[in-house]
């Protein structure tokens, strides 16, 4: 219903008359059809689509609205976080062994004046479990500072740390709820979670942001995600059973082959836990050295 107003003089007096109209009277009739008919007939256009740029073909495109995708059983969303992952330009590999987990990522730093300690994807949640971000960092620390929130609440909860499954399937459902509603941003993060499980042994997790998370014996995240995992699936086909100096140059090794080239052990970065010593730890330059020279060695 559409509001009238109009100004009437009656023995010299103002009055004002309101009049209740139905809307479609607005849109549809000849009559009323003037500047105010078209605005109306413009918003309810706009309520169906949206004009949206479109990076691939570099042109401005109509584009239905959300629910429309939900419709079809798939929601636009996250495809973009996924998108923001790989454009990071980062890869990262995680390999479980039989006493131990390791994850590798690559160490870019952008400015020369920038410095080199302060940039880091690898982060402690708690003194036991450890968390791989690859995608965009500052989505990454915000995670990462909620983990650490949700981590020690469970503690203070429950009385013992929270168990590696535990922290992946609390990071799957805080992603999941940002694809249910217009106005959240799913973030543009992949998440390794590592950690020595009391029961199970070692355990690594891999979280995405569409809220999938699932425990792997190898992975991998990034721009060159698809390329290692092709090469780990070739290195974990007869399921063998790595000791820690094997899991963490199978990982190196991997990230190598990928991106085909030799690096030095301030380009990457290492994060491992052990079976005899549980306490997630990120590898010093001189030890990522040491793996490096072995591993030149070998091949």
């Amino acid at each position: 219903m559409e509001l009238l107003s109009a100004l009437h003089f009656l023995g010299g007096k103002a009055y004002f008359v309101f009049v209740l109209v139905p809307s479609a009277i607005f849109t549809f009739s000849p009559l009323l059809q003037g500047d105010r008919g078209k605005a109306l007939t413009k918003d309810k256009t706009k309520k169906k689509e949206s004009k949206r740029f479109d990076h691939e073909s570099r042109q401005w495109r109509w584009i239905r609205s959300s629910h429309h995708d939900l419709l079809s059983g798939r929601s636009s969303f996250p495809k973009y976080a996924f998108k923001a992952v790989k454009a990071a330009g980062i890869t990262s590999i995680g390999v479980k062994g039989k006493d131990s987990v390791c994850v590798v990522t690559q160490k870019k730093v952008p400015d020369k004046l920038l410095d080199q300690t302060s940039v880091t994807h690898l982060f402690p949640i708690t003194k036991y479990l450890g968390l791989l971000a690859t995608g965009m960092t500052a989505d990454a620390r915000t995670l990462v500072q909620q983990a650490r929130n949700e981590a020690a609440e469970f503690r203070f909860r429950y009385g013992y740390e929270m168990p590696v499954d535990v922290l992946a399937k609390w990071i799957a459902d805080k992603s999941q709820v940002y694809t249910q509603h217009a106005y959240m941003r799913p973030l543009g993060v992949v998440a390794m979670v590592l950690g020595i499980d009391d029961e199970f042994g070692p355990r690594l997790y891999k979280c995405d942001p569409a809220g999938h998370f699932f425990g792997h014996k190898a992975t991998s995240a990034g721009l060159k995600e698809q390329e290692a995992i092709n090469f780990l699936e070739k290195k974990m086909k007869n399921d063998p059973a790595f000791t820690y100096e094997e899991t963490v140059q199978t990982a190196i090794s991997a990230l190598q082959s990928v991106l085909q080239e030799d690096f030095k052990a301030n380009e990457i970065e290492v994060g491992v836990v052990r079976q005899d010593n549980p306490v997630f730890r990120v590898l010093s330059t001189e030890e990522i050295d040491e793996h490096l020279t072995a591993i030149s060695e070998r091949d």
